[in-house]
């Protein structure tokens, strides 16, 4: 059976406010969404991102200038 979330202290942001976070633009975070990469709920028409999933996207994306030397 699959685990039952509690969404009470989940803080929602806008596709305005993740590209506003991230310095992107919202057609970037909106094709991040469509195409599985980041985590979304869809309210009617609007799509609201979890904090948290913004959080670990960034944290992953992160570049590490040493990993590529030898």
């Amino acid at each position: 059976m699959a685990e039952e979330k509690n969404f009470s202290n989940v803080r929602f942001l806008t596709v305005a406010e993740v590209a506003e976070v991230m310095r992107v633009s919202k057609m970037t975070v909106y094709r991040l969404v469509h195409a599985g990469d980041l985590p979304a709920v869809r309210f009617g028409r609007s799509y609201r991102v979890p904090e948290s999933a913004v959080e670990q996207y960034v944290q992953g994306a992160v570049v590490d200038g040493e990993s590529g030397t030898a």
